[in-house]
């Protein structure tokens, strides 16, 4: 059976955590395949939300086997948070839950750096959600870092000491000191929890699995544009947020990728720092944060709102091979009279382009717009994509013939229910 990745099309926070859980019931597997706990998937059932950090999506469903893959950061305190919430609403989550022993720690140190190095930045901040996830990345690469399975070695407390050591005397450059001891207390005991979990060469797993016929869908964090390679750099997360970064997070071939999900909302949005070209600075932004209620799972941050940027789906979809896409929050736009939608850019010289461009030249490009009427119809009342008003039926039709990708799936509501599928 084949490997089926769910991917961010934009800068991250695009809805993947509830596509994850509409698609979870026809799959024996979820696997996460990076980031860390920098990522918040939101899923709303029974009228109750819940938020995931490093927890696959999976997890709600007692059927699934739910991975945590060796290209992930795994931070044991907020892990256990995470599971012990899941435990107070009932989810029995012991049996059905593997993490890697390849996963990165994220160390009390990790987190003491991230706020010192984005500190020292000072006016040029990259954004970063001071979760420990750069500075534990950059060790990955550099051959330094502490992995899960770590943990069970007799000399793990020497190697975690050997580890803040490095790291103290690089907060010293600053001319600052780590203060971790009493973070120290609490990651201690939950590494001492992690060891009761099921840790494991989950590459051996997924491909076992595969030989079994099993069906795996592999879930992403963040957003293709915020990919280390590809994002809008320097302004990106630390791992690979593309389908390729499936392949190297979970340790499965390219041969056994299938389909690929995009995930875009009907508009878009960002958090942190970086360029932005259709990012709304007047009342038309606040009203869509409000609406959408945009605000980051993970940081509470407000998030850069903006309209739809069809040169940047171009791009992702491209990088990510993308067979379909699932076009979140449209319920978000019900008020608007007109919808716009950014089909190209424009430079200073008035060239125009439909494609996305690197840093320096992105910062100057002005978005060319296209307006089409809006739906004006409180879509979270509807329940079958044949009762779509034909306002967001256009719309829909629009952004298929532009992007040249199928449009399978329209949310019009946070809940489970509220996810129409088209076609």
């Amino acid at each position: 059976m084949p490997v089926d990745v769910l991917v961010g099309l934009q800068w991250g926070d695009e809805g993947k955590g509830k596509i994850v859980d509409v698609l979870a019931p026809t799959y024996d597997v979820v696997a996460r395949f990076q980031g860390g706990p920098n990522a918040g998937h939101t899923l709303t059932f029974d009228g109750i939300k819940h938020v995931l950090h490093q927890v696959p999506s999976g997890i709600f469903h007692p059927h699934i086997i739910n991975v945590v893959g060796n290209g992930v950061v795994l931070d044991p305190v907020v892990f256990r948070v995470e599971l012990q919430k899941l435990t107070d609403r009932g989810v029995d989550w012991a049996k059905n839950l593997h993490i890697s022993k390849k996963a990165q720690l994220i160390l009390p140190s990790h987190r003491a750096l991230d706020r010192i190095l984005e500190e020292a930045r000072g006016g040029g901040k990259i954004g970063s959600t001071l979760k420990g996830i750069g500075p534990t990345y950059q060790d990955k690469i550099g051959r330094t870092g502490l992995r899960v399975g770590d943990i069970l070695a007799t000399d793990f407390q020497q190697r975690y000491n050997e580890a803040v050591a490095r790291h103290a005397t690089l907060a010293s450059f600053h001319g600052q000191t780590l203060e971790i001891e009493q973070a120290e207390a609490d990651f201690f005991s939950a590494v001492d929890f992690l060891r009761t979990l099921q840790l494991a060469d989950t590459e051996y797993l997924l491909n076992d699995l595969l030989r079994q016929g099993k069906k795996i869908l592999a879930e992403g964090a963040q957003g293709s544009l915020l990919d280390v390679d590809f994002g809008t750099y320097p302004f990106v997360t630390s791992s690979s947020t593309i389908v390729a970064g499936a392949c190297t997070g979970l340790g499965i071939a390219p041969r056994h990728i299938d389909k690929v999900y995009g995930i875009s909302k009907a508009y878009c949005t960002r958090v942190g720092s970086g360029p932005f070209p259709t990012e709304l600075h007047d009342e038309v932004g606040e009203q869509i944060r409000a609406a959408g209620r945009e605000f980051g799972a993970t940081t509470g941050r407000p998030r850069r709102c903006g309209w739809i940027d069809l040169p940047a789906l171009r791009y992702s979809i491209m990088l990510n091979g993308v067979t379909e896409i699932h076009l979140m929050k449209a319920d978000v736009l019900d008020e608007f009279d007109e919808i716009q939608i950014c089909t190209h850019y424009r430079n200073p010289e008035g060239e125009e382009t439909n494609q996305l461009p690197d840093l320096s030249d992105l910062q100057t490009m002005k978005p060319v717009y296209t307006s089409l009427p809006g739906w004006k119809v409180n879509l979270q009342q509807i329940d079958s994509a044949g009762s779509l008003p034909k306002e967001l039926k256009d719309y829909v039709s629009f952004l298929e013939e532009q992007l040249e990708v199928p449009i399978s799936i329209v949310s019009v509501g946070p809940d489970r229910v509220s996810t129409l599928h088209m076609g």
